[in-house]
């Protein structure tokens, strides 16, 4: 499991769960979590609402949010921003499946786009508001016209935005019942979640004014659900055993890698049998420097499971953060072997093969892995540094100043980027594909110069 910064531009368009913008959000960076099988569970989750949502699953990106709140939300187009604190607290994948129903609400609704509509139309109540304002201070003499012109405008801007907010989050509610129904699925999670959203709200907003929050009151929308379950056919449908075990193991390995290991090792007993308690134990006993038996664990889980690619994965994770490097090459190759298509692995691999390298096939071996592990995820941009260290290693100095470039694009760093495309543009064959890329990034780069 690996922790990521991001920069999130125009929060405040976002659509939430809780909130309309996070605080997090609000400062300008969140920290992600990346894991394959935490981002594979939650597209198994996803998967079946994206269809009958008329939604490309392709399009859509799910970013975990290494946050303790109770949260989801939707923001920078069809992003689906997850906080760990809704995985870790959920008791079953219902609960989880109901909230991404309805942020998938939101997309579908295009819920972001007339947001942005009425943050104008909000800002013109604001202008109309200092304007009139204005006009009573000069009719007057008096400057207070002037404040309580703004005061007033400020206001109705407020009142009108939270007022649209809450209709957009009553309609992706009810999006989120049709989702369920029309995959035949109960909203009995969905209906849980909001009675513990509801204490929570007892417990900190006593009081709070309805009509100036960004959400219907839980109540209102517990009523809403409540009156969904009495006529949907799929009520009672049970939870599926292999989803709630999957949501078993990503609780599991969310506790073991946020909480401390004694808090961890006091919440999963060494008798439960759980597949996802006994990952929680193996990673809060790695955590104590006790590898040897959080590698134990791991090793019986793989005994049972010998096809799992994502306790490969984990043993992987373990042995890295233990110094043995050249014990997690095998591990993460068996995930591969399993799971060819998992760009995360391939790049911790990679990572590996560069690090423990003694001989330029062992190089080029990690060039291809970062070369695949990239066109899945061309975004990353730690893997254009690695990629550029292998391309150096090997004497391509073209394709290493390319690699350069695209992670200074990415990082935002604009004439470090050009510098490096002009660099590759110098260094490779003209009309290669590479020359191609490079032409690109010097005229992205120099467009935003």
């Amino acid at each position: 499991m690996r922790f990521f910064r991001l920069f999130i531009f125009c929060v405040v368009l976002a659509c939430g769960n809780i909130a309309i913008a996070p605080k997090a959000l609000a400062q300008g960076k969140i920290s992600l979590i990346r894991d394959t099988e935490i981002e594979n569970t939650v597209r198994v989750y996803v998967a079946p609402l994206f269809e009958v949502a008329g939604l490309d699953p392709g399009a859509v990106s799910i970013m975990l949010v290494n946050d303790r709140n109770l949260n989801a939300f939707v923001a920078g187009g069809q992003r689906i921003f997850i906080h760990t604190g809704l995985l870790m607290k959920t008791d079953t994948p219902g609960q989880v499946i109901g909230v991404l129903a309805h942020e998938i609400g939101h997309i579908a609704g295009g819920h972001l786009s007339q947001k942005k509509r009425q943050l104008e139309n909000a800002t013109a109540h604001s202008i109309l508001g200092t304007v009139l304002g204005g006009v009573i201070a000069v009719a007057s003499k008096k400057p207070q016209g002037l404040i309580a012109g703004q005061t007033a405008g400020a206001a109705i801007a407020q009142r009108s935005f939270l007022a649209y907010n809450r209709a957009m989050e009553q309609s992706a509610d009810q999006a989120a019942l049709n989702y369920l129904d029309a995959t035949s699925q109960s909203a009995r999670g969905l209906h849980d979640f909001l009675i513990y959203l509801r204490e929570q709200e007892q417990l900190f907003s006593a009081g709070g004014n309805p009509y100036l929050r960004s959400h219907p009151m839980s109540n209102d929308r517990l009523r809403l659900v409540a009156e969904h379950l009495k006529n949907s056919p799929y009520t009672d449908a049970p939870v599926s055993e292999l989803l709630q075990s999957m949501h078993d193991r990503v609780r599991g390995k969310l506790n073991g890698y946020i909480n401390p290991p004694e808090r961890t090792l006091r919440e999963y007993s060494a008798d439960d049998t759980n597949k996802g308690s006994r990952m929680a134990r193996a990673i809060a006993l790695s955590k104590q420097q006790d590898t040897d038996a959080a590698i134990a664990i791991i090793d019986d889980l793989i005994a049972a499971s010998p096809e799992d690619p994502f306790l490969y994965d984990l043993k992987g994770d373990l042995l890295v953060d233990a110094g043995r490097t050249h014990d997690a090459v095998a591990p993460f190759e068996k995930a591969l072997s399993i799971l060819p298509w998992a760009a995360l692995i391939k790049f911790n691999l990679a990572r590996l093969q560069l690090e423990n390298a003694r001989d330029d096939s062992q190089i080029r071996e990690a060039r291809r892995n970062l070369n695949e592990a990239l066109r899945y995820e061309p975004e990353m941009a730690s893997g254009w540094r690695f990629l550029a260290t292998a391309e150096g290693r090997l004497g391509n100095n073209g394709g290493a100043s390319l690699a350069l470039a695209e992670e200074a694009l990415l990082r935002g760093k604009k004439k470090s980027a050009l510098t490096h495309a002009q660099r590759a543009l110098e260094r490779l064959a003209e009309g290669s594909p590479g020359w191609f890329r490079a032409q690109d990034i010097e005229s992205a780069a120099g467009k935003e110069e």
